[in-house]
């Protein structure tokens, strides 16, 4: 990645690739840059956005869009997304992952390779998924994460993704680790917990790393520090 550390190339536009440490926002390492790039160059205002949200527990590729490179956000967003993580089987929770409490355990003694090799197949190609409860849809003026810490529920429509590639690379019971490829809107935390509702022993996501966005790769990021530091030292 060849950042250009001046006021001009920012403005004008450039295309970071960041590496989201673990427990931040989304929003939060949006807000990072901006407020750095503009403490450095004296800039009153600079549009900055991502191309892609990734839960505070997940971290990975993101790209992060400065001055006009922001008209591209929409088409960065379209890119397939490559994930690798971990589910653990036997228990769920409301959010589908680790931000809230592990409920509901079932044994899982019963559950053998075979199928959950049967079950990942299910999961192949063009499928129907429901978004999380805990997620940053709008409905009715209201984002859903905002409904369900105020103890709401309300309904939440299917919609169509597409699962390119689904592998299971390791399982050790009661964790599965995998990789997936797959299309923009896919809920990663919703495939988790969709694969322990078809074993019917529940499972929820513990860890969750984007690797690739279309052709650009986690292995060509910085990390946010690292930006943060050649901002101030190089420009």
């Amino acid at each position: 990645m060849n950042i250009i550390h001046t006021k001009e190339a920012f403005l004008k536009g450039q295309l970071l690739l960041i590496d989201k440490p673990l427990e931040w926002t989304s929003f939060q390492v949006v807000n990072k840059i901006r407020w750095a790039i503009r403490k450095k160059f004296d800039i009153k205002k600079i549009k900055v956005g991502h191309a892609g949200t990734l839960d505070p527990l997940a971290t990975g590729l993101m790209l992060i869009c400065t001055g006009r490179m922001t008209k591209q956000i929409e088409q960065f967003m379209g890119m397939r997304k490559t994930y690798t993580g971990s589910f653990r089987l036997g228990s769920t929770t409301t959010s589908y992952d680790l931000e809230t409490s592990v409920n509901d355990p079932k044994p899982i003694d019963h559950i053998s390779n075979e199928m959950l090799e049967e079950v990942r197949a299910d999961f192949l190609g063009n499928i129907q998924q429901k978004p999380p409860l805990h997620s940053a849809i709008k409905k009715g003026g209201k984002r859903l994460y905002e409904l369900a810490r105020a103890g709401k529920t309300t309904e939440i429509p299917f919609k169509e993704i597409q699962i390119i590639d689904f592998e299971l690379t390791e399982i050790n019971m009661p964790d599965v680790s995998f990789s997936v490829i797959c299309s923009k809107g896919t809920y990663i935390r919703s495939l988790a917990h969709d694969f322990g509702q078809k074993l019917g022993c529940g499972a929820h996501l513990t860890s969750l790393k984007r690797t690739a966005i279309g052709s650009y790769l986690l292995s060509d990021t910085l990390t946010l520090n690292e930006f943060l530091h050649n901002l101030e030292e190089k420009s």
